[in-house]
């Protein structure tokens, strides 16, 4: 079956995530789920990935760049496998070609886009659309109905009881996401003057929130507004990242509210310790006590996403430079 209309309509794009669901429970096997994306979509897989590793007892899941997944052609994915996909704008070649490649050896593909009949729409057997722009609502974009996706997976697969407190929580976003931007409104816009003419700022994380420090320093700062930056695992710090640390050198580092919060504070410490420039995102602040414990350390990197943006968008206003501004990227072929 091929479902190629993406709409942004909640009906439709209900019905899309309904369909997707019951094609995955109604396959007879499977053994190994692979997410696939490229630069941003990409880091939407990544939390998806923590959830897989730390919810599931059989399924085995792994995230992988799209350029490597079709270069490593693992015989491995076959009709046991699920593939799940995403890209913007359905057009990422890489991804269109990991989607085809998974599709000739079998597995189930699962893609998310926001653009109507794109390439990637085409190449899948199941297509979720989601929502974009200012009027978008936080529960409906991709890393959002990913969650609800994986729930509905391990719920079937593994007798879990994640689907009710997952949309419930996808559900509170659309009240918890607007306060957590105003309540961080007026410290983005100090950050962002007081970071205009940094050329340099590192991000860092671990567990299910790593995908949004990554996705902030590839995306928001390197893409958007040319600042160098590196996500750094929080776990990895004490290996290597520490030694950059210093009092003049600019960090953004997330605490989340999951297993790895302790991994994350202990870089967190000691980076306060040692630099004037850090700061630091606490999802303790997000309002997240109205979500079921057994979710929200998962939940709260959906609110590192809104949150770190508004940062994004303040340093973008004071370095006169738009997040729409490319050099290379749409504008030549690479």
């Amino acid at each position: 079956m091929s479902v190629t209309v993406v709409s942004t309509e909640t009906s439709v794009i209900e019905e899309q995530l309904a369909a997707a669901r019951e094609a995955i429970a109604s396959r007879p096997l499977i053994s190994r789920v692979v997410l696939t994306a490229c630069g941003g979509s990409y880091a939407v897989m990544l939390p998806a990935e923590y959830f897989f590793g730390t919810a599931a007892r059989k399924l085995e899941a792994v995230a992988l760049n799209a350029a490597e997944f079709t270069s490593r052609a693992s015989s491995r994915v076959d009709a046991e496998t699920l593939v799940i996909l995403c890209s913007h704008s359905g057009t990422t070649p890489e991804t269109v070609e990991a989607a085809e490649l998974a599709r000739s050896q079998g597995a189930l593909t699962v893609a998310f886009t926001h653009e109507l009949g794109s390439p990637l729409a085409r190449a899948s057997e199941y297509v979720i659309g989601y929502e974009h722009g200012p009027e978008k609502s936080e529960s409906y974009v991709a890393p959002a109905l990913l969650l609800r996706l994986i729930a509905r997976v391990l719920d079937d697969r593994e007798n879990a009881e994640f689907v009710t407190p997952v949309d419930q929580a996808i559900v509170a976003l659309q009240s918890l996401a607007p306060a957590a931007r105003a309540a961080h409104a007026d410290a983005a816009d100090t950050w962002g003057f007081s970071h205009r003419r940094e050329q340099l700022i590192y991000t860092m994380a671990a567990g299910s929130n790593y995908g949004t420090a990554y996705s902030f320093a590839i995306c928001l700062l390197q893409e958007m507004q040319w600042v160098h930056s590196a996500a750094i695992h929080a776990g990895e710090y004490f290996h290597g990242p520490f030694e950059i640390t210093d009092t003049d050198v600019p960090f953004i580092a997330l605490l989340g509210l999951d297993e790895t919060r302790p991994v994350e504070q202990r870089a967190v410490d000691f980076l306060v310790k040692h630099s004037d420039r850090a700061l630091v995102i606490d999802a303790q602040s997000f309002g997240l006590e109205r979500v079921a414990p057994l979710v929200r350390g998962l939940i709260a990197h959906l609110l590192f996403n809104v949150v770190l943006r508004t940062y994004a968008d303040a340093l973008a206003d004071h370095r006169g430079h738009p997040l729409s501004v490319r050099r290379y990227m749409w504008r030549m072929e690479y």
